[in-house]
């Protein structure tokens, strides 16, 4: 009976104490059962297993922390066209001359994925995304494709509303990327690699009006397009939101017939 009250008396004086505390925690420790007694603002609260969870569910946000880059999110870039010289006059071709008129390129990148070196602050990224270019086709020239040629045929007809070449693209980066901070919403970066892609399909789309009616039409084909590209990339920014510029290593379309050109693109990030 002493023992009970013995016990009673030294639990009643736990309580007072952490409740005398404006934050306090006490263990209590029976047999394989250890008991936290938490005070805040004289407020009692006894439950491990609320305190347990809490505990797990930041671990896990933590993890998830850990393994975040400045990959995935959305690009959006102007696209310029270089020769095997790194200057400007990318040749007399008619193909090249008739469709390197504006272009502009939109990339998604759904799923990226670091692995750290070093904490937060330096690792290799990868992930996974898509890439849309857009040409826009000048004087009123119709594209067709033709096994490793495309044919360009003159309008004289046909006013065209819209009149553009499109090219999709799935890519993989390969980035080192270096951080200011630990933490990516306010973290300084700087990301470098390549960015390997393979075409998915190319297609062009007019909107074309003619004698007062109005008609589109989407026509697909290779149009000289090579199957696989692969760019030098630089990215960096703060926050959420950064800048890119991308060179192409490969040319973009075969060179069995057309001299070798190559796209460089530069535009804005905004990373999710």
């Amino acid at each position: 009976m002493k023992k009970v009250i013995l016990s009673a008396f030294v639990l009643s004086g736990l309580l007072t104490f952490a409740q005398e505390n404006e934050k306090d925690t006490t263990r209590l420790n029976l047999g394989e059962t250890e008991l936290l007694i938490i005070s805040k603002k004289g407020k009692l609260d006894v439950d491990n297993k609320t305190v347990l969870d809490t505990i797990d569910a930041s671990d896990t946000e933590n993890e998830d922390d850990k393994h975040d880059s400045h990959w995935g999110g959305i690009d959006f870039g102007y696209v310029t066209f270089l020769n095997a010289q790194n200057g400007t006059d990318i040749g007399s071709n008619p193909y090249f001359d008739n469709i390197l008129s504006n272009a502009s390129i939109v990339s998604v990148n759904i799923f990226d994925h670091k692995f750290r070196i070093y904490k937060n602050y330096f690792g290799i990224t990868t992930g996974f995304g898509m890439s849309f270019y857009n040409f826009s086709i000048k004087n009123n020239n119709l594209l067709y494709s033709s096994g490793d040629s495309v044919i360009v045929i003159t309008d004289t007809l046909d006013k065209f509303k819209v009149n553009g070449l499109n090219s999709s693209y799935l890519n993989i980066p390969l980035l080192l990327e270096l951080n200011s901070k630990e933490g990516n919403d306010k973290s300084y970066y700087i990301q470098a690699g390549v960015i390997g892609g393979y075409n998915v399909g190319s297609s062009v789309f007019r909107k074309i009006k003619r004698d007062g009616f109005k008609s589109k039409e989407r026509i697909r084909g290779d149009y000289a397009f090579k199957d696989f590209k692969l760019d030098a990339a630089l990215r960096m920014g703060y926050g959420n939101y950064g800048v890119y510029v991308n060179y192409a290593l490969m040319p973009l379309f075969n060179t069995k017939n057309y001299e070798a050109i190559y796209p460089l693109s530069f535009g804005v990030t905004m990373n999710f």
